[in-house]
């Protein structure tokens, strides 16, 4: 008999360390997509408000009250980590299963990233709960950074070895480069 064992979408690739740069996987029991529908924001604003004490942030910014976050992630598009009921004021989706989190940290993490992703990711620019979309690679991801020296790089689950891989390659770049 086959013996199943439970992985997350990054297998046994996490957690991951070269050089002063770690990267560790982000679990979240739940992510759901709000959707307003047109003329519903500020609705949909008071609901959340309601009954998870968060709105909708504005865009490219993130949120987060305890456990709970509610982030930006596209055109009129939000996850929060919690499921709301927002009938007749906008879409909500379920996407859970869909998509992989990491965290990359470390004092060299911005030369990491700054090796893969087109944005500005500096601290004086890009800030604690800013979040963006964007590309890393050829891979189209949400990012937003946590801390100081610390991001969550975010895709669709079926890219995950592929992050890991180019994360892992930038890495080895950046730590060779610090090398004497």
């Amino acid at each position: 008999m086959a013996r199943l064992i439970a992985l997350g979408p990054f297998g046994d690739l996490l957690p991951l360390q070269v050089g002063d740069v770690n990267c560790t996987e982000v679990t979240r029991d739940a992510l759901w997509s709000i959707a307003p529908f047109a003329g519903q924001h500020a609705a949909v604003s008071a609901q959340m408000k309601t009954q998870i004490a968060l709105d909708l942030p504005a865009v490219g910014r993130r949120a987060q009250v305890g456990d709970v976050i509610c982030q930006w992630v596209a055109h009129d598009q939000w996850l929060v980590t919690v499921p709301v009921t927002l009938d007749g004021l906008a879409a909500v989706t379920d996407l859970s299963d869909g998509f992989a989190l990491l965290e990359i940290a470390g004092p060299t993490v911005e030369d990491v990233l700054a090796r893969l992703v087109p944005v500005d990711l500096r601290p004086h620019v890009f800030g604690v709960d800013d979040t963006a979309r964007s590309l890393l690679g050829h891979m189209p991801v949400g990012i937003t950074r946590t801390r100081t020296q610390a991001f969550e790089v975010m895709v669709m689950r079926s890219m995950a070895a592929s992050l890991v891989h180019d994360l892992r390659a930038a890495m080895v770049a950046v730590a060779a480069r610090d090398t004497p």
